[in-house]
């Protein structure tokens, strides 16, 4: 296993003192760098074991915090704040802003070479940085099919990759199709991968906490989806360029 080195960072968005998980790679060269978006909830192990992964890789990584250090495992207090958070592009992208600093300040990081990889949520918020014309080799988003202006769409620079479960009902057949004729109608170079029978955050192990209604673990899919960010990765920033 490559040695990698990590840390936590404090730094303020949306009026809170965000804590985000930093993953570098063994080194001291500059690399590519993935900033790592998390599900409603906020960061969590999952969350930093996958920007392990991506340091591992030969990636900076940045897990990115959404709700001031905590993490809202009741999923009411989840949505209560998600919900108005996931209305408001103008706080995602705040929020999403706040984190690429970080990214872009971190010595290791190679700026003119940076993707957003996000799930939910932070999957969203990646998206937003991409509709504000945020220079960004890639963008990968799991379970987070947001629509949006379609003038702001094509401003999107970068290729987009997005997975999804079949069986979603968050992310229902009808999002889907408004989400990739978003992304058409702007000429955006776009995939979009839906994994057959898996529900809501299929990528992301049981919690010991109560889930919402069609919220599962397919680990199948789980290990699919992973391979397909890294395929992402590889194929728009290449640890050698």
């Amino acid at each position: 296993m490559t040695t990698i080195t990590t840390r936590t960072i404090e730094y303020p968005a949306d009026g809170l003192p965000m804590i985000g998980y930093l993953a570098l790679p063994n080194g001291a060269d500059r690399r590519p760098a993935v900033l790592l978006g998390p599900e409603g909830p906020g960061p969590g192990d999952v969350e930093r074991r996958r920007a392990d992964a991506l340091a591992e890789l030969g990636y900076v990584a940045l897990a990115f915090d959404l709700h001031g250090g905590r993490y809202l495992g009741d999923p009411e207090e989840m949505l209560a704040r998600c919900m108005p958070l996931l209305a408001d592009p103008g706080r995602m992208r705040g929020i999403g802003h706040a984190a690429l600093d970080v990214l872009r300040d971190e010595p290791r990081t190679d700026s003119d070479r940076i993707a957003a990889v996000g799930y939910g949520t932070g999957g969203a918020i990646g998206l937003e940085l991409g509709r504000d014309g945020v220079d960004l080799r890639a963008i990968g988003t799991v379970n987070a099919l947001t629509t949006g202006r379609a003038a702001e769409t094509a401003r999107i620079r970068c290729p987009v990759w997005a997975g999804v479960g079949s069986e979603d009902p968050i992310m229902p057949p009808a999002q889907r199709d408004a989400f990739t004729a978003e992304m058409q109608a702007a000429g955006v170079d776009w995939r979009l991968v839906v994994y057959g029978g898996a529900l809501h955050a299929f990528h992301h192990p049981p919690v010991d906490q109560p889930v919402l209604p069609g919220v599962g673990y397919h680990p199948r899919h789980a290990r699919r989806a992973w391979r397909d960010v890294v395929d992402l990765l590889a194929e728009c920033l290449p640890v050698s360029e």
